[in-house]
């Protein structure tokens, strides 16, 4: 188990990879999204937030993810192409992973682990999101059905910190 959120690496949707301490000093919002979820729409939204906060240190990372009802059927790149032309996404979408189960991130068995969301650690569904400080503490967990704008407020607070 690493330690601390900054310990794990990542890839984006090219496979370059990346370590999470790349974020530091930035509020990093990440989600496990999907092409074919019903809270797709949600994209728009994110980029709505991106643009507004990320000259203030936002940072949203997207994680395409197959583990519900095969939400998304996309590779990475197909799902940043998709994000970019049905919802404006210009935040990064990273690599396709696994959120649940067996063969779970390491990402996101750190964030779901002693952090429960409604009774339970696992992510239950697509659009959960993890709000992290500058400092890689995780701050919030939001539910899918919340909507991004409805915590516009907890990014600024964590932001202004």
């Amino acid at each position: 188990m690493k330690t601390h959120l900054y310990d794990i690496e990542v890839h984006d949707d090219t496979g370059t990879r990346l370590r999470m301490e790349d974020f530091a000093g930035k509020v990093v919002l990440i989600v496990n999204t999907a092409s074919e979820c019903g809270f797709r729409n949600q994209l728009s939204e994110l980029e709505f937030l991106y643009q507004k906060y990320r000259d203030e240190g936002l940072e949203i990372l997207v994680f395409p993810s197959d583990d519900f009802m095969s939400s998304e059927p996309l590779d990475a790149q197909a799902a940043k192409t998709h994000y970019h032309n049905e919802y404006g996404v210009t935040f990064r979408v990273m690599e396709k992973v696994q959120v649940k189960g067996d063969g779970i991130h390491p990402l996101f068995k750190y964030l779901t682990e002693g952090r429960s969301g409604l009774f339970t650690n696992k992510v239950k569904w697509n659009f959960t999101k993890f709000l992290i400080s500058r400092e890689g503490r995780i701050v919030k967990r939001f539910p899918p059905q919340k909507s991004p704008m409805s915590f516009e407020e907890d990014i600024k607070n964590v932001l202004r910190d």
